[in-house]
């Protein structure tokens, strides 16, 4: 017998199921047909959101942004004045989501969406998320702690290098002599150190 969901929560769990069904299968395995039944509804239900299934992958996508965004605004707002603490923060906030949500964190990240202009709220959030970023990099670059040059080019890199970090110890590649010592966590903070100008005494 299908679930009956109040207003608004049979998105979200149609959203839930993308990213389960994602997970397991990969996006040749994923369906809205499939999506309905792990969700416990009809088979047409999905359409009324979701025409197809890249629109649901859009979706996955964009409500990861969000709740991204959110995190990182949470960590880093009560240091409007410490920029060093906003990076640091930060980073651990990126670390912590990608751990605590590691299905929606592949998907976001996975390319699988395709012609991304076409969903301007996916654009929208994952660009602010990205501003923020840009944000907490220009800050430290006023202070003198992160060099001189465009603040979108060096936060693209030092996005790109804690990503990176992260992806290969989500997908077990980094070398257990390192993990039995440090936690992802440690090699990120650490890798943002070394970024870090020094400072004159």
């Amino acid at each position: 017998m299908p679930k009956k969901y109040h207003h608004g929560d049979l998105k979200n769990a149609l959203i839930k199921a993308g990213v389960e069904i994602l997970a397991k299968e990969g996006v040749g395995g994923l369906s809205l047909r499939k999506v309905a039944q792990r969700a416990g509804v009809s088979h047409s239900a999905p359409y009324a959101h979701f025409p197809d299934k890249q629109s649901l992958i859009a979706a996955i996508s964009t409500e990861g942004f969000n709740q991204l965004y959110a995190e990182l605004e949470a960590a880093i707002s009560p240091y409007s004045k410490n920029p060093k603490k906003q990076l640091l923060d930060g980073v651990k906030a990126y670390v912590r989501f990608a751990e605590e949500n590691t299905d929606t964190f592949k998907i976001m990240f996975s390319g699988i969406l395709e012609k991304e202009k076409d969903y301007p709220t996916f654009v929208e959030s994952s660009s602010k998320t990205f501003s923020l970023v840009v944000m907490v990099v220009q800050a430290c670059q006023d202070i003198g702690i992160l060099p001189a040059a465009p603040a979108d080019l060096l936060a693209v890199t030092i996005w790109g290098q804690i990503h990176g970090i992260v992806s290969l110890a989500l997908e077990g590649q980094v070398s257990h002599t390192v993990l039995e010592q440090y936690n992802v966590q440690d090699v990120v903070s650490f890798a943002i150190e070394q970024m870090l100008l020094r400072q004159p005494n």
